[in-house]
């Protein structure tokens, strides 16, 4: 009687053990689910909330250079109406769609908008010459100023207009060059020269990126030594030209001209931004791009020389113009970062607009007289920089 007892206690308590796992199992499996639809709905939140800040990301940079785009356009419609000879939108509007009369047709076409195309071109390549060249050298001081490409340049073109009479200066004032293509040539040949003995030095003896930016100030001094050895053995027109091409001017440029710069800015502007994930890559340092499959050497050799063309074919045909290269990359940092997705055609922007700006403040500051915008520049460029050394002084 005890045993049957036992054995319907024992099965009532399995009975009871069966129901409360059932029980268990079905309340696991239901907090299971709950759980994958909570880190499902998590992961969802999570994945919504990096999609938001990534258009907030990008949202400032498109606001950016819209706003630099506008601030552009409206700098070109201003300097095409005020100078020597005043006009008025209208009629500028006119003039530009086929309606102007003689005078405004002259003013508008063969003087302001060669003036004005030449500044947004120089300006544009000089700023993306600067911000590729601080990335692949990896130097905040880095631009076609700093490092003696332009004094390069300039010792070419200088060496081209009295050595082989490329260029001079009529009795009346005017400075001409009579045949730009080989004095580019020549501009470019002398600025090949500095870069390729600070890559060699960089090669060599593994300089550091402050070691390079000496190397580049010595190669600027150099290069105005034998500008200044080329000045003194040269004739009183001849010297007016090399004296006049050093201010920086964009009054000199022609239709030709620009056509020229703009040729080789296009091609450049898109191989920047062709490698542009590759000089993010490079932002990272030496092993982290390499790793990725980044050919370091390649990118600094073809970098520095499409920047050595830019520049070359600037000085050239238009002259020294200092910071513009320097400083543009940096402010545009400031603003929107160091993704050079965004930072090659927003700097590229801004060197437009600030030296079209700069060049029209040069022609009307004193009219009739018209400064020459390289003075402008180092004018403003210098206390600029300054400013932003002390800003960025704890990121460098």
């Amino acid at each position: 009687m005890r045993f049957i007892e036992i054995t319907r206690s024992f099965r009532l308590c399995s009975c009871l053990l069966f129901l409360v796992s059932l029980v268990l199992g079905v309340v696991a499996k239901e907090n299971s689910r709950n759980k994958k639809v909570y880190d499902f709905k998590s992961t969802n939140l999570e994945t919504h909330t990096i999609s938001e800040k990534y258009r907030e990301y990008i949202k400032k940079k498109m606001l950016f250079g819209f706003f630099l785009t506008l601030t552009l356009f409206l700098a070109s419609i201003y300097s095409l109406c005020v100078g020597d000879y005043s006009l008025s939108i209208k009629q500028v509007f006119n003039t530009i769609l086929g309606n102007g009369n003689a005078q405004s047709n002259l003013v508008i076409w063969n003087i302001r908008l060669p003036r004005i195309f030449a500044a947004i071109v120089v300006g544009a390549g000089l700023s993306v010459a600067g911000a590729v060249m601080q990335c692949i050298l990896r130097n905040p001081l880095a631009s076609p100023y700093t490092i003696g490409i332009s004094h390069g340049a300039m010792f070419g073109a200088a060496l081209a207009i009295t050595m082989f009479g490329f260029g001079g200066a009529e009795s009346i004032g005017r400075v001409f060059v009579s045949n730009p293509y080989a004095v580019t040539f020549f501009a470019f040949l002398g600025a090949l020269i500095g870069v390729i003995v600070i890559l060699i030095l960089a090669r060599l003896r593994g300089l550091a990126p402050e070691a390079m930016i000496l190397a580049g100030v010595a190669m600027g001094s150099l290069f105005t030594a034998g500008t200044m050895l080329i000045q003194y053995f040269a004739n009183e027109l001849q010297l007016a030209a090399i004296v006049y091409w050093t201010f920086g001017d964009l009054g000199r440029p022609l239709w030709k001209d620009n056509l020229v710069m703009f040729g080789i800015g296009i091609p450049a502007f898109v191989y920047f931004i062709y490698k542009r994930w590759d000089y993010n890559a490079l932002e990272s340092g030496e092993e982290t791009a390499k790793s990725l499959g980044v050919n370091t050497e390649r990118i600094r050799l073809f970098g520095m020389l499409i920047a050595s063309l830019i520049t070359s074919v600037c000085v050239a045909l238009v002259g020294i113009i200092g910071f513009i290269g320097l400083i543009c990359p940096h402010m545009t940092r400031l603003v929107i970062g160091g993704d050079h997705r965004y930072l090659i055609p927003i700097s590229g922007l801004l060197g437009a607009t600030l030296l079209l700006i700069s060049d029209t403040f040069a022609r009307t500051i004193i009219s009739p007289i018209v400064l020459p915008v390289g003075i402008i520049t180092s004018f403003m460029g210098a206390p600029t920089f300054l400013y932003l050394l002390i800003k960025l002084h704890g990121r460098w």
